[in-house]
């Protein structure tokens, strides 16, 4: 059965018109990002920036960051087109993902999603037809594919929506309407809609049918009889959040990359009107090549398994925080990257201290001298800023003269609707602190519970 399901063979259309919409989607994303003013406003002004575990090396660089944004941009553009495309999506892959990593202040799923899936089509003939690397070289084009070239696509669409709606499954999200209850009433001014939002029934009904939809939408994308249904739903649901919270491009990504669950014919369709369009030849693309080329079963073979093993680890990592004791949504260990999308309304306020381990003088900080308003508020509820960012004043102070000063804080967070609480222990010094994968036991008990995945 196995072996019979990876000898099927797809039509190459549907991987050519996703990597064409994936391509340009990207491209537009960079435009927009550059556009609005971010490079400035979240890479180059910024006097600090908070990174990832294991990739602290990974840091804006002045101006010529917008020159990685040009060469992810023009990669993305390359990627669109098949134009020199194996090395076209490694430079995307790399650039998005050294952007990504750049400031963990912008962390974003969906960031996170368009890294996994660029990496996914390095291995992927995206280029083996309706590209400029076929046109030019019959060698490359191919009419079909391996179906699995196109279903791994899908499967990690559906972890995405899937894993979004387990983790919906909770008792803050489904018994309270939170964080819904708090964002709604919010959104009042939203024309038509707006006054109902006040209601109660309606903050549970967009919780228990945001569950329902993120966990039964892979299946029915899936299915051929309910995928016109269910794409109307995706359009819906995606525009609704789009006007409700800025959640920027992803409704976007996942509108236009869900169409992958369509029929090739369906895609035929779409590369037929984009060649009208332009006024260009399509028929070059739709003859079998004169070559007949001969496939390295090693490598293909290492190819799959290497993109098998990725997608069993896809299913399983967003799971390491069963490894970790106390509530996920207080201590967030294990939260990131396992598309927990906008489960928790959380905020804090974290007043730093540094004193003097000879002199025992003792100051408070002032933020602001060092973070943007944006990172403040995202550095006050999440531990691991807190750690990086106590780690820094310490280095600063002690080169203005402190010696081996120690870092202490005064925390409070609330979560989902519940009172603020102390949150980080006061009398440790985070400077003697080290981030790592091991629990972080100078968080405060969370001392409630949220049941749920």
């Amino acid at each position: 059965m196995i072996k019979t399901y990876i000898n099927k063979k797809s039509d190459t259309v549907t991987l050519a018109f996703f990597r064409l919409a994936f391509g340009l989607m990207m491209l537009f994303s960079i435009i927009r990002f550059v556009s609005y003013n971010w490079v400035e406003k979240l890479y180059i002004q910024p006097k600090f920036h908070f990174t990832y575990y294991g990739f602290e090396w990974v840091k804006p660089l002045g101006n010529f960051t917008y020159i990685l944004f040009f060469i992810c941009g023009l990669a993305a553009l390359f990627v669109a087109i098949g134009y020199r495309y194996k090395l076209a999506i490694v430079v995307f892959f790399l650039s998005f993902t050294y952007i990504e990593l750049m400031d963990k202040t912008t962390y974003l799923n969906h960031y996170y999603f368009i890294s996994i899936v660029s990496f996914i089509l390095i291995f992927l003939p995206a280029n083996a037809n309706y590209s400029v690397d076929a046109y030019l070289n019959d060698k490359i084009k191919k009419l079909q594919i391996p179906t699995w070239n196109i279903d791994i696509l899908k499967l990690m669409l559906a972890i995405v929506y899937f894993y979004a709606g387990l983790a919906k499954l909770n008792s803050d999200w489904l018994l309270e309407a939170m964080p819904l209850k708090i964002w709604l009433p919010n959104q009042s001014n939203t024309p038509i809609i707006g006054n109902w939002f006040h209601k109660e029934w309606v903050q549970y009904a967009f919780s228990w049918f945001g569950a329902l939809y993120d966990l039964m939408i892979p299946f029915l994308l899936w299915n051929k009889k309910t995928r016109n249904l269910a794409f109307v739903f995706v359009v819906i649901f995606h525009i609704l959040t789009k006007v409700l919270f800025p959640i920027g491009v992803f409704p976007y990504v996942m509108i236009i990359s869900t169409l992958i669950f369509f029929s090739a014919g369906f895609h035929k369709r779409i590369m037929h009107l984009i060649f009208a369009t332009l006024k260009s030849k399509r028929m070059v693309f739709e003859t079998p090549n004169t070559i007949n080329e001969i496939i390295k079963p090693t490598k293909y073979n290492l190819k799959m398994y290497f993109l098998a093993l990725f997608m069993v680890f896809q299913l399983v990592f967003p799971f390491r925080y069963w490894l970790y004791p106390d509530e996920l949504f207080w201590t967030e260990e294990g939260f990131r990257f396992s598309w927990r999308v906008m489960l928790m309304e959380k905020a804090g306020y974290t007043q730093f201290y540094i004193t003097d381990s000879k002199t025992n003088k003792r100051i408070a900080i002032d933020n602001s001298r060092f973070l943007t308003s944006f990172q403040e508020k995202q550095m006050a509820f999440q531990p691991d800023f807190i750690l990086e960012y106590a780690h820094f004043l310490h280095d600063y102070y002690e080169k203005t003269g402190f010696n081996d000063p120690k870092v202490t804080v005064d925390s409070y967070v609330a979560l989902n609707g519940r009172l603020s609480k102390e949150y980080i222990d006061p009398k440790i010094d985070l400077a003697k602190e080290y981030e790592s994968f091991q629990h972080k036991t100078w968080i405060l008990p969370f001392n409630d519970v949220i049941k749920g995945f």
